[in-house]
């Protein structure tokens, strides 16, 4: 892809003035106005194209508009796209076998978005705390970990340690626990109370700067759960469908969660679909009228979804990550400056982790790269996720590598 530099005037500033007057101001964007994406790329409403290094937060692993995704979802969308659950409806049966089958649970409660499925699960982990585990009634205690992201819900957020998804936004939900990440002991400690219902944790935590824990922290993680019959509950949102080399992040350490959260790639990027797998002990403590979505399980999402994990089979996308991703890392540590501190992630979910106390430093890092073509966003001012669709090619990441370097060496 040819870098050209573009001397016409922007059409941007309309686009991002009528967001500014008319949208709440809860995100702070790259100045760049994008209208179409496929594959890797995406272009602004300039006709200039970049490398998406974002994806949209992996939720485009597959690629932007993949045909064989959008097929499905324009050929159902011709007979039936939603009846709510009060209603049986022909895609949601065979959704839930697949994707049963695909992942080895017993059962799904399929929503929508990331964060509900997060809830879904909290709720889901309390009713088992009460009914299996035999916790007494509002005594049931839930295990996060710090620099955890789950999402902005009320529920959520009582389990953050970030102040900006904190502040002024309580009171917060009780009896929630929070210990450090990566730490088995204090993981050990907590567990020994016999109010805890559940852990739940990102394998790698990816708002927090894709921080890798150490090799052994989930499987041992999962073994102290298991010990002291506490639900181990893995929120693969993020990291899940391919994006760390394996199908979820967890298949790294051979652990099987008692509950999965999926979500983003789920879709391929095409509309909100999230899920929550668990097996019959979990998910039968639901009952009729006890928890629901009224798009929940629709069959636009049905379809879609059900193509969206064949197409990470059949294009071999956990193998690309794989050895993509180490060759991407290795070529990155190559970079000669003395900007960049670390270099961290697992398969195509990776960060360049800035040395510097500048706190603008990783948005005008971000801004250069765009200028040359690459899209990707800092995380806590000094860290830039780095995290392209799964289907890029090798010709084309060396193009991004290129493009990394230049901005490194070249510009700072």
């Amino acid at each position: 892809m040819a870098i050209l530099e573009d001397v016409r005037p922007s059409k941007a500033g309309k686009y991002i003035a009528l967001e500014d007057k008319y949208g709440a101001h809860n995100y702070h964007p790259l100045p760049v106005v994008l209208k179409k994406g496929r594959g890797v790329y995406v272009w602004d409403v300039d006709d200039k194209c970049y490398f998406d290094f974002l994806s949209a937060y992996s939720a485009v692993n597959q690629g932007h508009c993949h045909p064989k995704i959008i097929q499905a979802l324009t050929d159902q969308a011709q007979n039936l796209t939603l009846t709510s659950r009060a209603f049986y409806n022909s895609e949601l049966g065979p959704y839930e076998k697949f994707i049963c089958e695909f992942f080895g649970y017993d059962k799904v409660l399929p929503v929508n978005s990331g964060v509900e499925a997060v809830e879904t699960a909290l709720k889901l982990a309390r009713k088992w705390g009460y009914q299996v585990k035999g916790i007494a009634e509002n005594k049931a205690k839930i295990i996060f970990v710090e620099q955890n992201f789950h999402g902005r819900t009320l529920g959520v957020i009582s389990g953050s340690t970030d102040p900006e998804s904190r502040k002024e936004f309580g009171p917060f939900l009780p009896n929630i626990v929070v210990i450090p990440y990566n730490d088995t002991k204090a993981l050990a400690i907590a567990v020994e109370d016999p109010d805890v219902c559940a852990f739940i944790v990102e394998p790698i935590q990816g708002e927090a700067g894709v921080f890798v824990p150490d090799e052994g922290y989930l499987s041992k993680a999962f073994s102290l759960c298991k010990d002291a019959n506490v639900l181990f509950i893995a929120d693969e949102v993020q990291t899940g469908i391919a994006r760390t080399g394996k199908m979820l992040a967890c298949d790294h350490e051979n652990v099987r969660p008692d509950m999965v959260i999926l979500g983003k790639a789920l879709s391929g990027g095409v509309l909100p679909v999230s899920a929550v797998l668990a097996d019959n002990e979990v998910m039968m403590c639901i009952k009729p009228g006890e928890h629901g979505s009224t798009f929940g399980g629709n069959p636009l999402a049905c379809a879609v979804a059900t193509r969206a994990l064949q197409v990470i089979k059949e294009e071999n996308l956990e193998y690309n990550a794989q050895y993509l991703g180490n060759y991407f890392r290795q070529e990155l540590n190559k970079i000669n400056t003395s900007l960049i501190k670390q270099i961290r992630g697992k398969g195509l979910l990776n960060a360049i982790v800035l040395d510097t106390k500048d706190p603008n430093k990783g948005w005008d890092i971000c801004m250069k790269l765009a200028d040359r073509g690459l899209l990707a966003k800092p995380t806590h001012s000094y860290i830039i996720r780095l995290a392209p669709p799964l289907v890029i090619t090798k010709e084309q990441i060396d193009e991004c590598i290129t493009i990394i370097k230049t901005v490194f060496e070249k510009d700072f």
